[in-house]
């Protein structure tokens, strides 16, 4: 397993595929009509396993970045209050 401190190359990539993970997430949960609130759940709860598998010692990063704009965005797309 990859971790953050192998070099600043890695950690770039790293960073880069995690990014992009989450954009795809993202307009997935924004986009696709035919996704319930249960699958856009599992997508997120999957997402944050990968990141911090990836970043094992992130997970307040994940909570302080991440967390509020996938909130944002089950909210807007599901109208949950």
């Amino acid at each position: 397993m990859q971790t953050v401190s192998e070099t600043p190359l890695e950690e770039g990539r790293l960073i880069r595929r995690m990014q992009l993970m989450m954009n795809l997430v993202m307009q997935t949960i924004a986009q696709d009509p035919s996704l319930s609130v249960d699958d856009a759940s599992q997508m997120i709860a999957d997402t944050k396993n990968a990141v911090l598998a990836m970043f094992p010692d992130k997970e307040l990063a994940y909570e302080i970045i991440w967390r509020p704009r996938l909130q944002r965005l089950m909210q807007e797309r599901f109208r949950l209050n």
